[in-house]
C-alpha cells in the first residue's frame, strides 16, 4: 500500500496539469471549478493523520482469579475445591465435551443432562452465552 506522501505528490502533479490545460482553453469559471475539485482531491488523498495512541499493557482483573467455592450442585460437576471463575468455566466445558452435550445442529446450545439441568435451574437447553449467568449463581 502506498504511503500518503507519494499519493499527495501524484495528485498535485495531476491537478497542476489539469489547471494549466484548462487555463489555456477555458473561461475563468471552469478554472475555479477545477481548483475546487483539486482541493477536494487533496483532502481525499491526504487526510489528517491522527496521533497514535500509546499502548497500555492490560493487567488481569483480580476478580477473575479469585478462588471461589462451588455450590453442592456445581461441585458434582467440577469438584469441591475452590477454583477461579475462569477455571470453573473450563471445567464445565470439559464436562460438556466429554459427555457430548453440545447441540449438533446449533453448536451455541448446550443440552443438559441431569447434573447440568440442576445447574441450569431445570432448563433442558441453554446457550453458551447464558452459561456464565447460571454459573455465577453457584460460585461464592
Amino acid at each position: 500500500m502506498a504511503t500518503k506522501k507519494p499519493v499527495k505528490k501524484v495528485v498535485k502533479k495531476a491537478v497542476k496539469k489539469v489547471v494549466k490545460t484548462v487555463k489555456k482553453a477555458a473561461p475563468k469559471k471552469v478554472v475555479k471549478l477545477v481548483k475546487k475539485v483539486a482541493k477536494t482531491a487533496k483532502k481525499i488523498a491526504a487526510p489528517k493523520a491522527k496521533p497514535a495512541k500509546a499502548k497500555v499493557k492490560r493487567t488481569p482483573n483480580a476478580a477473575f482469579m479469585k478462588a471461589l467455592t462451588p455450590s453442592d450442585i456445581l461441585a458434582n460437576i467440577i469438584g469441591s475445591a475452590a477454583v477461579a471463575r475462569t477455571e470453573a468455566v473450563k471445567r464445565i466445558w470439559t464436562y460438556i465435551k466429554k459427555h457430548n452435550l453440545q447441540d449438533q445442529v446449533n453448536k451455541r446450545c448446550i443440552n443438559a443432562d441431569e447434573k447440568l439441568k440442576a445447574l441450569f435451574g431445570g432448563k433442558a437447553q441453554i446457550t453458551m452465552f447464558e452459561l456464565a449467568k447460571y454459573l455465577s449463581k453457584h460460585l461464592s
